[in-house]
């Protein structure tokens, strides 16, 4: 087995609970923003609510708009601190194989999902959601002391039914600045090849203030 655990729930458990997230108290922020997207610059302020709602002013291009909510969004989805019961209370783990670097699979019964564990982190995701199959390799990340946040991965969609590739594998880099008391997306750098065409985006959170600070 591994180590003094007993139990793939435990092992996985222990990474979920080691993932960097945003408490209770968490206030919410503004910034600048700017998204260098090719050849093209789009520039605006944004805003993540206490509840975690995201809001893009001031960016004309609404494409170039729903891009940055996007991230937002995503990046907001991963800070939510949600109980290991309330997310996986309903799941059964079971343990898969074990890698030469360490990393051990971890199998939830009866959806095809799988993960992988190592140092404490999750450094391998496959999940079916929203009717895709999205498969995520963690390459490095950043140690915050209150938890772990994804530096370098990448990421690729598949057809569940087909196992067919949906769009182009994405490589992420993403940066963080200690604000206050959180931790806060100040860059993301996304490389993605579609049909041997690159396309790179960055998205640059710049000016970041906790709203509490604003409002005071």
């Amino acid at each position: 087995m591994v180590g003094i655990r007993s139990s793939a729930q435990e092992l996985f458990r222990a990474a979920y609970e080691n993932r960097y997230t945003w408490d209770k108290n968490f206030p919410g922020y503004a910034a600048d923003v700017t998204l260098k997207q090719d050849a093209e610059v789009f520039t605006g302020t944004v805003c993540v609510n206490p509840d975690l709602k995201a809001e893009v002013f001031e960016v004309a291009d609404e494409q170039a708009k729903q891009a940055i909510h996007g991230q937002l969004f995503e990046v907001a989805i991963h800070r939510i601190r949600r109980s290991f019961e309330e997310t996986h209370g309903k799941n059964s783990f079971s343990f898969g194989s074990t890698e030469d670097n360490g990393a051990v699979e971890i199998l939830l019964g009866g959806k095809g999902d799988r993960y992988k564990v190592r140092n404490n982190e999750v450094c391998f995701v496959h999940r079916h959601i929203h009717g895709v199959v999205v498969t995520i390799n963690t390459f490095s990340i950043h140690d915050t002391g209150e938890g772990y946040l994804s530096h370098r991965y990448d990421s690729v969609y598949h057809d569940p039914k087909t196992g067919e590739q949906k769009g182009g594998k994405s490589e992420f880099e993403d940066n963080y600045e200690k604000i206050g008391n959180y931790f806060i997306l100040t860059r993301r750098m996304i490389s993605t090849e579609t049909a041997g065409e690159p396309t790179v985006q960055e998205f640059i959170f710049s000016n970041v203030k906790l709203l509490s600070a604003v409002n005071a």
